[in-house]
């Protein structure tokens, strides 16, 4: 399985990111880490050992970047509007950095997002923002709502980054298009946020399975079984 190692200074960031990717070619897949993760978590845990044959065979590239957790959501050393607005740094180096080395290196113009846990909101919130150029999301115990992150702070940079606040009210045509799964367990604690999610997607006429696996928690061995099944859905 070929592996590549990436490093460039993200204008966007001010600052050296890093980056993993597996194949050599196939449909392009943006795997976010979890809570503070770093871009070796799902190589570490074993996630991408789990999807080796799609990689093998060409079927799907996969790239893991660094995440900036710890100086957005999670940096409880700065004021909550500086939080999200590093959030916002953060999805315009994946959109303007990023995406355009995914689409280049796989002629695909719409890729594939996924995550686990806090990671799934990271797949989930760039995908509904930038439906344009994402046309999968695979979430795997996925948490959707931000606001919990912010010490009671709200403003319209949080509102356009918390899916279950904008996604109601949002238009977009390429929506038609998308498809979503939202894996859970039964024992996952965040269970109901994805019945929620999937409720709201239903509402929203958006294409969307909601995969509840039975005595299932919240952990990498579920994740593990759920992403190469996940990865067989795509057409």
């Amino acid at each position: 399985m070929t592996e590549q190692h990436h490093r460039w200074y993200s204008q966007n960031l001010g600052k050296d990111m890093d980056m993993l990717s597996f194949g050599t070619r196939g449909y392009p897949i943006i795997l976010f880490p979890t809570s503070m993760g770093r871009y070796f978590e799902n190589k570490d845990f074993h996630l991408i050992d789990s999807v080796r044959w799609f990689i093998q065979e060409g079927l799907v590239k996969i790239y893991c970047p660094d995440g900036v957790d710890s100086f957005s959501w999670y940096n409880k050393y700065i004021h909550p509007a500086d939080r999200v607005k590093n959030h916002i740094w953060y999805d315009k180096y994946i959109l303007e950095e990023l995406i355009p080395l995914c689409q280049r290196e796989t002629g695909e113009n719409r890729i594939a997002t996924a995550g686990c846990s806090f990671g799934g909101y990271h797949a989930t919130n760039f995908a509904f923002r930038h439906p344009e150029v994402v046309k999968y999301i695979f979430n795997m115990s996925a948490a959707f709502d931000i606001r919990q992150q912010l010490d009671g702070f709200y403003n319209d940079d949080v509102y356009f980054n918390n899916p279950p606040d904008y996604l109601p009210d949002a238009q977009n045509t390429e929506f038609r298009d998308m498809y979503v799964v939202l894996g859970t367990g039964e024992h996952d604690i965040c269970k109901q946020a994805n019945i929620d999610m999937h409720q709201l997607l239903n509402h929203k006429g958006i294409a969307n399975w909601l995969d509840i696996r039975q005595g299932a928690n919240h952990d990498w061995p579920v994740w593990r079984e759920m992403f190469p099944h996940y990865l067989s859905l795509i057409k």
